[in-house]
């Protein structure tokens, strides 16, 4: 009787060691499933090669395309940061008067009339003796039928009336062709702006001109403004 008690105390803990090793497998298999879907659910997944290329191609191409243009002024613009100096004759028939003109632009001379150009740019100044002020009848009875003859294709002229710093005068705007290029040939329509100015016996043309489709509204106020007898 105590060797059968024996043989069943033997058996029950058999069967209660087989039952705690199977629970405890189950907890590990369920332990070891439930930490690979954490790993899945909390760590991001590794981007293909594709994915990280295509992310990669997009971000580089944005970027190019939101790089700052490259500045491409049109033909006869002047630089913003252009410097202008005073100019003031020191020979010809006439002295008594000072211009701002571009610094650095190649300068040539003949009797009254004083050249400054760069490129496709030109400041014209000119003094004669005059025995009336100009107006806008006697600008465009005598000066226009002039330029006409003078200005390969003369066309546009506009007379009229402004201020400038130095007072009242008499601006004359037309269109022409330049001179031919003589290494190119090449031949560009033009825009001028003719200031008379006027004192005392004097008068002062002031001719202004570049590319029809130049924006040099700014230099050129500079220039005009400037004008002053002295």
């Amino acid at each position: 009787m105590a060797a059968r008690t024996r043989t069943y105390a033997v058996v029950g803990l058999a069967l209660v060691a087989a039952v705690t090793v199977g629970c405890s497998g189950t907890g590990s298999g369920s332990g070891s499933g439930s930490g690979s879907g954490s790993g899945s659910t909390t760590s991001p997944a590794a981007p293909t090669a594709g994915s990280s290329s295509g992310g990669g191609g997009r971000g580089g191409s944005g970027g190019q395309n939101n790089a700052a243009p490259t500045e491409s002024n049109p033909p006869g613009d002047i630089p913003d940061n252009q410097a202008f100096v005073a100019y003031q004759p020191s020979g010809g028939a006439f002295t008594g008067f000072t211009v701002k003109v571009p610094e650095g632009w190649a300068r040539t001379g003949q009797g009254g009339t004083t050249v400054f150009t760069d490129k496709l740019n030109t400041v014209k100044i000119t003094a004669v003796s005059a025995a009336a002020a100009p107006t806008t009848g006697s600008v465009t009875s005598k000066v226009i039928p002039q330029l006409r003859s003078q200005v390969p294709k003369f066309a546009a002229p506009k007379v009229s009336e402004v201020t400038r710093h130095s007072g009242r005068v008499v601006l004359l705007t037309y269109q022409g062709d330049s001179a031919k290029d003589p290494v190119t040939g090449k031949v560009v329509r033009d825009a001028f702006e003719r200031y008379a100015f006027y004192r005392a016996g004097h008068e002062v043309d002031l001719t202004l001109s570049g590319p029809v489709k130049a924006d040099n509204v700014d230099p050129w106020r500079i220039v005009s403004d400037s004008f002053a007898w002295r």
